[in-house]
C-alpha cells in the first residue's frame, strides 16, 4: 500500500490525527443515531476548516476521530468549533440526553490529540541522525 500525500500550492504533507472527545461526567449516551450525527457534524465543520475524516466510531460515553488535516487549520478553533456547536445540535435534536445530562455542556472540557504516522518516533530519530553521514548520502 502506497502513502498518499496532500498538497498545496508550496507544500507535500501528510497530517493525521487521533482525536478523542468524552462526554461530560463519562454519561453513557452515545448511541448509534447520536454518533451518526456527530460524525455528520464533523464532516460539515471539518469542511470548513480542511479536516476530512479517515475513520469515526463511538462507544456510549466517548468517540473517535482518526482525521487528515491541513498545515493551515487551526486545530484548536476547529475544536472548539466542534464541540460548540455539536453539543447545541446534539441537545436540541435528542432531547432525552437532558436527563444524564442537566447542564449545558454535552462535552467534557478535556480532549485527547494525538498525531499518527507509519513510523515510531525511534526510527525517525535514527533516520535524522544518519543524516549528513557519507554513507547516506
Amino acid at each position: 500500500m502506497t502513502t498518499r500525500y496532500d498538497n498545496n500550492f508550496h507544500s507535500v504533507f501528510l497530517l493525521q490525527y487521533h482525536l478523542i472527545f468524552v462526554v461530560k461526567y463519562r454519561r453513557q449516551v452515545i448511541n448509534d443515531n447520536i454518533a451518526n450525527r456527530l460524525k455528520e457534524i464533523f464532516g460539515y465543520i471539518g469542511y470548513i476548516y480542511k479536516i476530512k475524516i479517515i475513520e469515526f466510531n463511538h462507544n456510549k460515553d466517548h468517540i473517535h476521530i482518526l482525521f487528515n488535516s491541513n498545515p493551515s487549520t487551526a486545530l484548536v478553533k476547529f475544536i472548539n468549533s466542534y464541540k460548540s456547536a455539536s453539543s447545541r445540535l446534539i441537545k436540541k435534536e435528542f432531547p432525552e440526553i437532558k436527563k444524564a445530562l442537566w447542564k449545558e455542556y454535552f462535552w467534557s472540557r478535556s480532549y485527547f490529540l494525538m498525531t499518527t504516522g507509519g513510523v515510531t518516533l525511534d526510527i525517525l530519530k535514527k533516520y535524522v541522525e544518519s543524516q549528513g553521514n557519507s554513507d547516506n548520502d
